[in-house]
């Protein structure tokens, strides 16, 4: 008496609807993102959105005429108040991109390189983010510890953590109960060229 196996081989392809259904999710979430960062960023959306009713509703070259428009009026904003500019539009554009960039992105995988997550049973457990402040040399990062967490786990994994950041340096302090705040320094203040006021202005007093 002979057994033959039998090897059952699972197909795993996508039909029509599944793949419809996929496409579908990934434009809704899109589509999410591009409505939150219009949100952050009003100073952009309202002319944006004013630029698109005018295409749809009085036709391309209305259209065309108020996204000139609208790209003079923020180049005019940017050279008449550049700080003002800096503030509202590049400052907070850049703080969102380098957030998301530096540090959220690839949170929870570099909290396990670093070894400072925690496996209890089939779940793992990652230190909380709680928030970033971007700086122009210096990050700070705040972050909940988890339990059986100690200062020194933290403290000691310094090294990692700037090498897992790409940041040149890292220390850790203890701010308040179970949260510590992660300085990562990405350049030298220092090494900045300061331009000083001109002085040609200024004269002696002349003798009496």
């Amino acid at each position: 008496m002979t057994t033959k196996t039998v090897h059952v081989r699972k197909d795993t392809r996508l039909d029509a609807s599944d793949r419809f259904a996929l496409a579908l999710l990934n434009l809704l979430w899109a589509v999410a993102i591009g409505l939150w960062w219009l949100i952050l960023f009003p100073m952009i959306s309202i002319p944006l959105a004013l630029v698109v009713t005018a295409w749809i509703v009085l036709g391309w070259p209305v259209g065309l005429a108020a996204g000139g428009v609208s790209v003079a009026g923020l180049l005019a904003w940017q050279r008449a108040r550049p700080q003002m500019f800096e503030r509202w539009v590049t400052q907070r554009a850049r703080t969102r991109f380098l957030t998301w960039h530096r540090y959220r992105r690839r949170w929870a995988t570099l909290m396990k390189a670093c070894h400072l997550s925690i496996d209890r049973g089939d779940r793992t457990f990652i230190p909380r983010l709680l928030g970033v402040q971007i700086g122009p040399a210096t990050d700070r990062v705040r972050v909940r510890m988890l339990e059986g967490h100690c200062p020194a786990d933290f403290e000691n994994r310094v090294t990692h953590l700037a090498h897992a950041f790409g940041a040149l340096d890292c220390r850790a302090t203890i701010t308040g109960p179970g949260t510590v705040e992660l300085a990562f320094r990405h350049s030298d203040a220092l090494a900045q060229t300061i331009t000083l006021p001109r002085v040609d202005h200024w004269t002696r007093p002349k003798a009496a």
